[in-house]
């Protein structure tokens, strides 16, 4: 029988009211270590999600000293994304695999009987990948192989600027030779949201690549993120690790290939 999504989701989620303002929703997003808040009206009711990516723009926005005093007073509310997506709990696995990837979002709010109560994501429906033993491609065949990368001395305004505008959730950190020496992502830029001050480079915000090889499984790329609790690996070329990367496999990569029609996942 195939999963629901009241299997797989997190009953535990996160809100925050319409007037929050940015640097607050930051610390929120920091503080439970979640990626998104659900945004409430006057009522409780959720209107919108805020999520880092969102705040990531807000920070591009904000690149002189006009800019930041206005992103400063914006508020949950004019900057979430609306309408909210929602799926029933009743929904199948597949069935929100299908929905993340078709409308390119990261995650759906979980309803029943019209009501919140829980949020499934992609890093949901990876974690319930990696319990299945069925044989599944390898990296090679659903990574990203065109990345966005930086060198170690890249002030993080301009990572910031680069990701958003090719809207990616990491950049990866590379030396002179291209070796892979970090990465990026959108939850590490959340201190510049939060703070008044915060680090100036890439490299004070970075943190160690975790690589795999691209004849990895997906089952094996989905163990190892669930196990290291990150969204994305650096793949490398195992005959010269230190070289150029040659992708990136993220979540998202392995949500696509759940929702792909001729997928285990679609087929019943």
């Amino acid at each position: 029988m195939s999963k629901l999504v009241r299997d797989l989701m997190r009953r535990t989620h996160i809100t925050c009211p319409l007037n929050t303002r940015l640097g607050q929703a930051a610390l929120l997003l920091a503080q439970h270590r979640v990626h998104a808040l659900i945004v409430t009206d006057d009522a409780g009711q959720p209107v919108g999600l805020l999520s880092e990516v969102d705040l990531l723009a807000g920070e591009w926005l904000a690149a002189d000293a006009e800019g930041l005093q206005a992103m400063r007073a914006m508020t949950a509310g004019q900057l979430m994304s609306k309408p909210l997506a929602t799926i029933d709990a009743s929904a199948t696995a597949a069935e929100a695999a299908a929905r993340l990837q078709s409308e390119q979002i990261h995650r759906l709010v979980v309803t029943e009987k019209g009501a919140a109560v829980g949020v499934i994501s992609v890093s949901d429906l990876v974690g319930s990948l990696a319990r299945t033993a069925l044989e599944r491609r390898t990296v090679a065949d659903v990574m990203s192989r065109g990345i966005v990368v930086c060198l170690e001395d890249a002030p993080l305004h301009s990572a910031a600027r680069a990701m958003a505008e090719r809207r990616s959730r990491s950049i990866v950190v590379v030396d002179a030779q291209g070796a892979p020496k970090g990465v990026v992502t959108g939850f590490d830029l959340l201190a510049l949201v939060a703070a008044d001050e915060g680090a100036h480079t890439v490299a004070e915000v970075m943190h160690p690549p975790l690589t795999i090889q691209p004849t990895a499984t997906l089952r094996e790329a989905a163990d190892e993120m669930i196990h290291r609790h990150v969204h994305r690996l650096v793949v490398i070329n195992p005959a010269h690790p230190a070289g150029m990367p040659l992708g990136l496999i993220s979540t998202s990569d392995i949500v696509a290939e759940m929702a792909e029609p001729g997928s285990v996942w679609q087929t019943v």
